[in-house]
């Protein structure tokens, strides 16, 4: 009876060590999910993000569904759905004149909603496959890439198309440099990262990428001045200085990536991913090692990082078991 007894004692004293063990575990993850905000009937994929800080609000571009939801933050709920959209794939908020830009590829166009009330302000036809969206508040300027091979350039308080700057292929994600007149883009059909100088409105140099296709997410390291982009085929993270374009570091990750965000404070990188988890990588050296691969959900590829709020939002589509959602995801430290 004692030995039992033993046994016993050193037993529960096993299990609860492990689960010590998982609370430690679970302490040190660099991405801890906080809430799961349902976008309710939502089919199919969901593409890209962005946020109006002032207000709290994030924006979901439910591209199969033909909408845009919005998202009250604070409140953790769906606050309302904007509708009429073909395949509605880019978003972009532009405080300077408090509007939210859609890109819509079903049709070309790109249409411009008061920021309070979301009433219908403009539309911008650009032509066939309109994309990504990106706001560079430092110019107060928004860019838009589109077609077989184009950014387009809008004045959003004239709301109209200012210039276009000509590619050979169809961009993905882009993200401009601050301080200089660069914007570097990904060019997948061309298996390239283009340079591109905004004051000349031409190409200037492409980095080939071999035999890594694939690469629609980009986000840059300014502090390091360096480029970061992430593969499809294969499934991997490419790291280039910015000023030469060469390789500083490569890492596997998890595959189907479509966004990718630094965390300049912690110095950390993020990478959503279809195949169903988060891969987080160390940006505080050049080697860039995985600090740790996060499940979600197979499907869930787009995310977009909030630095002042700490919150990496992660669009689920909806699947047999989980419905359509936003799960918001918490930095930490």
């Amino acid at each position: 009876m004692a030995v039992s007894r033993i046994l016993a004692l050193l037993g529960i004293a096993i299990v609860s060590c492990a689960g010590c063990a998982a609370a430690r575990a679970g302490e040190a993850d660099p991405l801890v999910l906080e809430a799961k905000v349902p976008l309710g009937n939502v089919r199919g994929r969901i593409d890209h993000l962005a946020a109006d800080l002032d207000r709290k609000r994030l924006f979901v571009a439910e591209l199969e569904n033909g909408s845009v939801g919005v998202i009250d933050l604070a409140a953790g709920k769906l606050l309302r759905r904007i509708t009429g959209f073909k395949q509605p794939q880019g978003v972009g908020y532009v405080p300077s004149v408090d509007a939210l830009y859609v890109a819509s590829g079903g049709d070309g166009s790109v249409r411009i909603f008061g920021g309070d009330d979301y009433a219908p302000s403009g539309r911008i036809d650009l032509g066939e496959d309109a994309d990504n969206v990106r706001v560079d508040q430092a110019t107060n300027a928004v860019f838009v890439g589109y077609g077989a091979g184009a950014i387009a350039a809008i004045d959003p308080g004239a709301r109209k198309k200012t210039a276009d700057i000509p590619l050979k292929v169809h961009p993905e994600g882009f993200q401009f440099a601050s301080g200089t007149n660069q914007i570097f883009v990904n060019l997948p059909d061309a298996r390239a990262v283009g340079v591109v100088d905004r004051q000349s409105g031409q190409q200037s140099a492409a980095w080939p990428t071999g035999n890594a296709g694939g690469n629609f997410p980009m986000a840059l390291d300014e502090t390091n001045q360096r480029v970061i982009v992430v593969f499809r085929h294969p499934p991997r993270l490419d790291v280039f200085a910015m000023a030469s374009g060469q390789k500083v570091a490569e890492r596997d990750t998890c595959g189907d990536s479509d966004d990718v965000f630094l965390d300049a404070k912690r110095k950390r990188v993020y990478v959503s991913c279809g195949a169903g988890s988060i891969d987080v990588f160390d940006a505080g050296g050049a080697s860039y090692q995985r600090l740790a691969r996060i499940s979600t959900v197979p499907g869930a590829r787009t995310s977009f990082f909030i630095p002042a709020m700490d919150l990496l939002a992660v669009a689920v589509r909806a699947t047999a078991s989980e419905p359509a959602a936003i799960w918001l995801y918490r930095a930490r430290p």
